[in-house]
């Protein structure tokens, strides 16, 4: 999406669709420019309680929110502790990855086609992109290349990384990665994009964030309560799809040649069997939804348990970051 252009929520009328009808309390767990949360509104909800980590979400808002009145809570905080905002929710849903209005800010650090400080924090505290740039040993900073951003020239761009220190920009980091790999093919992704996706998701815990989100939602969910997880990416869509598979009634598994195994009670009942993308016109509309996935459960009156990170296919990084 381009700088100044209008906010579109990624694959907004398939959650509409898939979880109607929209009623009662939903919990927005990624506000950001409010997309979700004004269409929920619209839809029927009662009431959306509106999480976002960034305060400048919040900021943002402060134009149009008054017209909802009480109809929206603003609850700054992470979708992790969900479960604390809200106890007995007819809705969850989440947009994962990072808001169109964070990467049209070159000082916020994301983008690697805007020059600007190495930040990436989404909460605007604590340690920053360029902190671990320039403080992890090679190591680590090649298995969160690894395993955040499936970067196969890790190790390569690491070594590269630890030589061209310090580095305090994006487009100095842009520089260092663009050496180590060949020039990209038309049609083919800027070579830097997966390695200032891992550092993104090191910088926020991003993986850690979605396990206990999704453990969250399970808890606070009420019976009939419908879950819907949006990802952009292809380890973000196995650890939703796992935890839909193994709380639907089946063991998540590794092993996608194994046979399922049936295991009860099941916490979830899956509305979407398969991943739901953009049709045609969205692509048009929104090419940022290109490579968008939805999944949506509905909350069965089962307990509430715990399933181990690793099942689902949450990356570990060997180390402290």
């Amino acid at each position: 999406m381009s700088a100044g252009g209008p906010h579109i929520p990624v694959l907004i009328n398939a959650i509409l669709k898939e979880c109607a009808p929209i009623e009662g309390v939903w919990l927005d767990g990624t506000f950001g420019a409010g997309g979700y949360t004004r269409a929920l509104l619209e839809a029927g909800a009662d009431r959306v309680i509106a999480v976002d980590r960034d305060p400048l979400a919040f900021e943002m808002a402060a134009s149009w929110a008054d017209a909802y009145g009480d109809r929206i809570t603003m609850q700054p905080g992470v979708f992790s502790k969900l479960d604390e905002y809200g106890q007995v929710l007819d809705g969850v849903v989440l947009d994962l990855g990072v808001s169109s209005m964070q990467l049209d800010q070159a000082e916020r650090g994301f983008s690697f086609m805007k020059d600007g400080p190495l930040d990436m924090r989404m909460s605007q505290d604590g340690p920053s992109a360029a902190d671990i740039v320039n403080e992890a040993d090679e190591g680590v900073l090649a298995d969160i290349l690894f395993q955040y951003g499936e970067e196969r020239a890790s190790r390569r761009i690491a070594r590269a990384i630890i030589t061209a220190r310090p580095i305090t920009t994006t487009l100095e980091l842009v520089a260092v990665v663009e050496k180590c790999l060949p020039r990209p093919k038309p049609g083919q992704s800027h070579p830097a994009t997966r390695s200032f996706q891992a550092l993104r998701i090191a910088v926020n815990n991003e993986y850690d964030e979605l396990y206990q989100g999704l453990m969250a939602a399970e808890r606070a969910l009420k019976p009939g309560g419908k879950l819907a997880v949006v990802t952009f990416h292809s380890v973000e869509d196995r650890m939703v799809k796992r935890f839909m598979t193994a709380r639907g009634g089946r063991q998540a598994n590794a092993n996608r040649y194994a046979p399922e195994v049936e295991s009860a009670p099941a916490q979830f009942e899956l509305r979407t069997r398969k991943a739901i993308g953009p049709d045609k016109d969205e692509l048009e509309m929104n090419p940022r939804s290109r490579s968008a996935k939805l999944r949506v459960a509905v909350r069965t009156d089962a307990a509430p348990g715990e399933i181990d990170a690793k099942s689902i296919g949450m990356p570990q990084v060997r180390g402290a970051i």
